[in-house]
């Protein structure tokens, strides 16, 4: 396992998984009164940044408003152009030709060209920057500069996932090339294609973008987005009512402050976004025992915790690939089942001590529960597992740490999941030691079988093998999954344009998707 120094940060949808609770200042309430108060300004609730650089973290909704794709995703999750008008796909040479719009601008009036796609995708590739999302574009062997307005893309194989890809924010070349692009100051000071251009940045406080007017698409209605930081979902809520906040996602348990209220509209939006117990296979307890998730998936009650903790805004989760075509309905589900969890755990050579909990060569079944600080939801989640955990019999502690200790912590409550091809948030996550593959997890018959569906362009055949992928996985579980959760959005009843029925990606991104269509 490749531990790379990533870390999950710059989760812009309110459920921030790390650093301390946000403060606020109140500088993003005076952004909304300057002296033209007929400025449309639309204060977020975002979690903290670090760098702001889409090549390099994927976490971070605010990359969509500032930086542009080749392609992306319209309201049902469909690819769609962006940048680039138009491709074709040669089957032979298996390449993508692209041809770019001539009418787009970078935010500091440079023209975007072919050259700076060719720069981006070679900065993502390159193992010194450690992108987390290097994996997806594998299959790229070569990227080829026509002219200024027409690139071309090599595969090794066939890819249907590229398009989805692609939608990564293209970087400009005439600001980065020779620099460090995970260090330098562009990552502070972002300059995009997209519908808002960077202003300014508070540190631990906001960040501010004003409307580019030259958007190719069209001039924005809305003339400033504040992305406000506020880690605390409870400290959200406060700021919601107090009008701090136009709009954050907020949790179920909070939902019902504002019901029946007509200053605020309350948006329940599906996810394809799922929680779990991820085990650490690099720490000893589960490096030497890679049977006990097994074991342990029996302990956990998912309908109790949708119930409570969800208040039913979501449901039981036994797959990455649940919310879509490629689910395998058939496999092993492990219901909730206390008594096969204790056998289970006996026939690998766990007993009970004097008090009751297992041990095995005079080690105790004992390991934490690590969760992020301020998202609440989740830390409710882990303290449930943990008695549910104890109630078997095994030593399960939750932990709140500010900072993510991935090579040591023994378990994570992590949260994964793409709306998009199924190879978004597979081959990544469980692939051998690939970018976002936090836990040290290896099957060689996965990445077998992970390799074959991304490289087959052939529907039934890749339908065929994520089944398959499913079923060799509950042959030695990498997580336990808990639930899919439903994102909720509290905003301002006068906010138009977003759109609920779009189905939402980890951490409820997505909703921007139409940024420059949205007016208050």
């Amino acid at each position: 396992m490749k531990f790379k120094g990533v870390k999950i940060l710059s989760l812009i949808v309110g459920l921030s998984l790390m650093v301390g609770c946000g403060t606020t200042s109140g500088k993003s309430e005076e952004d909304k009164t300057t002296s033209n108060s007929t400025e449309k300004v639309l204060v977020y609730g975002s979690g903290d940044y670090e760098q702001i650089n889409p090549a390099i973290k994927e976490h971070g909704e605010i990359n969509s408003l500032i930086f542009t794709g080749l392609t992306a995703h319209d309201k049902d999750n469909k690819v769609i152009p962006a940048l680039a008008e138009n491709w074709e796909f040669d089957n032979k040479s298996n390449t993508y030709t692209f041809k770019l719009r001539k009418d787009v601008k970078w935010h500091d009036g440079k023209e975007f060209t072919a050259e700076d796609v060719k720069f981006t995708i070679e900065a993502i590739q390159d193992e010194k920057n450690q992108s987390e999302i290097a994996s997806n574009y594998e299959d790229i062997v070569e990227v080829k500069v026509n002219d200024n307005y027409t690139v071309q893309i090599v595969l090794k194989a066939p890819n249907v996932a590229m398009l989805d890809y692609l939608t990564v924010g293209i970087l400009p070349k005439h600001l980065l090339e020779g620099k460090d692009i995970t260090t330098d100051s562009f990552n502070q000071n972002p300059i995009g294609t997209g519908p808002f251009k960077f202003e300014k940045w508070d540190r631990g406080q906001s960040i501010t973008l004003v409307k580019n007017k030259e958007y190719f698409k069209k001039e924005p209605a809305l003339d400033k987005v504040v992305f406000k930081i506020v880690e605390d979902s409870k400290a959200k809520v406060m700021q919601l009512k107090s009008g701090e906040l136009d709009l954050a996602q907020v949790t179920p348990k909070d939902m019902d402050v504002f019901k029946g209220n007509e200053d605020y509209t309350i948006n329940i939006m599906k996810t394809a976004d799922y929680r779990g117990i991820m085990y650490n296979f690099n720490t000893p307890l589960f490096k030497e025992n890679k049977e006990l998730p097994n074991a342990l998936g029996y302990a956990i009650n998912r309908q109790a915790i949708v119930d409570s903790v969800l208040l039913g805004h979501g449901e039981k989760a036994y797959s990455p690939l649940q919310m879509g075509p490629y689910n395998n309905q058939s496999i092993e589900k492990f219901e909730y089942n206390p008594e096969k969890a204790k056998e289970e755990l006996e026939k690998l050579g766990w007993k009970k001590d004097d008090k009751g909990v297992y041990e095995k060569d005079g080690k105790k079944l004992s390991f934490e529960i690590v969760c992020g600080e301020g998202d609440q939801v989740r830390i409710d989640m882990a303290n449930i597992c943990a008695q549910q955990l104890k109630a078997i019999g095994v030593e399960a502690k939750v932990v709140v740490n500010t900072k993510i200790d991935w090579a040591n912590q023994d378990s994570y409550l992590i949260g994964w999941g793409s709306p998009f091809d199924p190879d978004d948030h597979t081959y990544k996550v469980f692939g051998t030691e690939k970018g976002a593959n936090y836990n040290a997890y290896s099957n060689s018959k996965i990445d077998e079988i992970l390799q074959k569906a991304r490289e087959t362009d052939n529907n039934e055949e890749r339908i065929k093998l994520y089944k398959e992928f499913q079923e060799e996985m509950v042959k030695a579980m990498p997580y336990t999954f808990i639930s899919y959760i439903d994102a909720i959005y509290v905003g301002k009843s006068d906010i138009k344009g977003l759109t609920k029925e779009t189905i939402l990606g980890h951490h409820g991104v997505g909703i921007f998707w139409n940024i420059e269509e949205w007016s208050k």
